[in-house]
């Protein structure tokens, strides 16, 4: 069966979503509209002056992005599959298969897909403002985020993920919320974007074990990086460590900063405890809602717990954030373990290989790689330490 064939059923399937909320609608694609859906190549092509550099946005672990200008003058972005990809066909397949089914205002639309041969390729809504690291960790470009659209980047994604954990026709876990993921259209309003690694999770289950570890160290939950425990509460530790990130300005791994501070968790959590958070926020910020910034930093150490029971929900996230009276509870010690690292990483266990060292680069964007290792050469005794 080509992929062509393979994705024709999911685009009847993808529409109907949940009620639940105001921020999200039906998707009013019929099976006779399907076809609107898949692109043709040579439209693609034309439209992104055959892939030029100049039309380039950016690269991923999936491949490169491409400006786009439609016959009807839409402008589009153009997610195209890297041939050379080790991954890739999966995480095309999962993309599509996903944001079909659901629609909010914080998450990113897909407008459809293109799989002639061998290419294939995604294709969404531009959006004029890129990502928001490209703002966030240029000292150039950070004065621009005020904190006002800050602490709305803040509450848009964590009702993305109020979207995807509870709303949604189905439980999805994203598995790779980071700040490239969240991309800015022209008013700041955070979308969710990235879906090539996300789980769904279908009926009640609420989590699984996995041999299978994806995601970017510096932002994995421990219990998922250490032990394949794969949850809800995997989205909300990566939510709290970019919260963290939104306030202070900085990336949560960052050795030029020296030992003390290199990692953004670990040295959030000793303000904490010193008496001394109001530090940890970003120096270019002019004027700032004290309280709210501190009410942000105190929110991401609580979703970043080694506990994941005493993490809260995105539920409980989004009312911390909406309730003028709610009262946070004192977090508990932070997740530090098998956060190591801050590139970008696909993470196979393999239960076979009992060679920790055999590491392997993909070919799938700056930084990536695969490594296999054996199960038991995980050590986990000091994950969950308590308070």
């Amino acid at each position: 069966m080509t992929l062509f064939s393979w994705l024709c059923p999911c685009f009847r399937k993808g529409g109907a979503t949940s009620d639940a909320g105001g921020d999200h609608h039906d998707d009013p694609t019929e099976p006779g509209d399907s076809l609107d859906l898949i692109f043709d190549l040579h439209t693609l092509q034309l439209a992104t002056n055959f892939f030029s550099s100049l039309n380039q946005l950016g690269h991923g672990g999936f491949g490169p992005v491409f400006k786009g200008m439609m016959p009807n003058g839409q402008e589009v972005a153009v997610k195209k599959l890297s041939l050379e990809s080790r991954q890739g066909v999966k995480e095309f397949t999962n993309e599509v298969m996903l944001l079909l089914r659901i629609q909010h205002k914080n998450l990113v639309t897909l407008l459809g897909c293109c799989a002639e041969g061998p290419e294939k390729m995604l294709v969404y809504e531009y959006l004029p403002n890129k990502s928001l690291d490209h703002f966030l960790f240029d000292k150039r470009k950070s004065s621009s985020l005020d904190w006002a659209k800050r602490f709305r980047i803040v509450t848009g994604v964590a009702r993305g993920l109020l979207y995807l954990h509870e709303e949604a026709p189905e439980r999805i876990i994203h598995r790779d919320i980071k700040a490239s993921n969240i991309l800015l259209d022209d008013k700041l309003v955070p979308k969710i974007s990235d879906f090539g690694l996300a789980r769904l999770f279908p009926g009640e289950d609420s989590h699984v074990q996995t041999f299978k570890i994806s995601g970017t160290h510096g932002y994995m939950a421990p219990e998922y990086a250490l032990r394949g425990y794969l949850s809800v509460k995997t989205d909300v530790f990566s939510y709290g460590v970019l919260v963290l990130e939104i306030v202070s300005g900085r990336k949560n791994q960052d050795m030029r900063l020296g030992p003390e501070k290199a990692d953004l968790l670990s040295y959030a959590w000793s303000l904490y405890q010193g008496g001394r958070i109001m530090e940890l926020i970003d120096s270019t910020l002019g004027k700032y809602n004290g309280d709210e910034a501190a009410m942000c930093i105190q929110l991401g150490l609580l979703c970043c717990q080694s506990s994941i029971i005493e993490r809260p929900d995105m539920n409980a996230v989004h009312l911390m954030l909406s309730s003028d009276s709610f009262t946070l509870p004192r977090p508990g010690k932070p997740g530090i373990q098998g956060r190591a690292g801050h590139w970008t990483t696909t993470t196979s266990t393999a239960l076979t290989n009992t060679n920790p060292s055999n590491t392997t680069r993909a070919s799938g964007g700056s930084g990536s790689f695969i490594e296999d290792y054996s199960r038991n050469s995980i050590s986990t005794s000091s994950f969950d330490e308590g308070r």
